[in-house]
């Protein structure tokens, strides 16, 4: 092989890197920017944002230990949840996804295609999956590299960490549970109404509840594996 098609070859992976890591980030980020600010357009303006953490061994609660609510919580059975509107469409953006510990405001889309959702920079739900605020299990997937990569530092969360999950019509906070650092995609366990690993059994709950699941591949630039981060829902009001 000549010198000249070394350097050719050479520079063509450079440019696919280089696209990989920089434009699709880049392209991702801005429409999915402009996707949260359409939505907040659409809406008026968001209600004030929810504290980031709570103090250490008070994670369902907020500074004097009390649940920051609004609107009672549903019961685990789901007969006092509130009334929702009609399913989204395939690939429509919905609903708002605020993790302040990472620094991420999200539109959420319905489904979890590549080309669809999660390669504009979206976060997906997982379509059989409860929708926000429901009895069950409202479980998202993000990318954790390349477009927009919205799940990159998701590793970080930690216990006690809030999670804001805005709709048309209520704003939904759950608190950071539960994590799995490590599990193979097929471990549909982890998105079940009542998650639980189906590989580290040990890992997850037993009882129904208000679950969200959030999953991104591992370990970074890698798709083996997928981490889970989960919370339950403990406060929500309308908008």
């Amino acid at each position: 092989m000549s010198a000249e098609l070394v350097v050719s070859l050479g520079l063509v992976l450079l440019l696919l890197v280089v696209h990989q890591l920089w434009w699709t980030n880049r392209e991702a980020r801005h429409e999915a920017g402009r996707t949260v600010q359409a939505l907040q357009r659409e809406w008026g303006p968001p209600p004030p944002a929810v504290p980031s953490g709570v103090p250490s061994g008070d994670p369902a609660g907020g500074p004097t230990g009390d649940p920051v609510v609004s609107e009672p919580l549903p019961s685990a059975t789901g007969s006092e949840a509130p009334t929702t509107p009609s399913a989204p469409r395939w690939d429509q953006a919905y609903a708002v996804l605020r993790i302040p510990r990472i620094g991420l405001t999200a539109p959420v889309a319905e489904g979890t295609s590549k080309g669809g959702v999660l390669d504009r920079g979206y976060v997906g739900h997982y379509t059989r999956t409860a929708q926000a605020g429901r009895a069950g299990n409202f479980a998202l997937a993000g990318h954790r590299n390349t477009h927009g990569e919205p799940f990159r530092r998701l590793d970080r969360l930690r216990r006690g960490d809030r999670i804001t999950v805005e709709t048309r019509d209520a704003v939904y906070t759950y608190t950071v549970d539960k994590s799995l650092a490590r599990t193979a995609p097929s471990d549909s366990g982890v998105i079940a109404p009542v998650p639980r690993s189906n590989i580290t059994t040990s890992v997850g709950y037993s009882e129904p509840g208000y679950y969200l699941t959030l999953t991104t591949c591992t370990p970074e630039f890698s798709s083996r594996y997928r981490l889970v981060v989960w919370g339950k829902l403990t406060a929500m009001r309308p908008r």
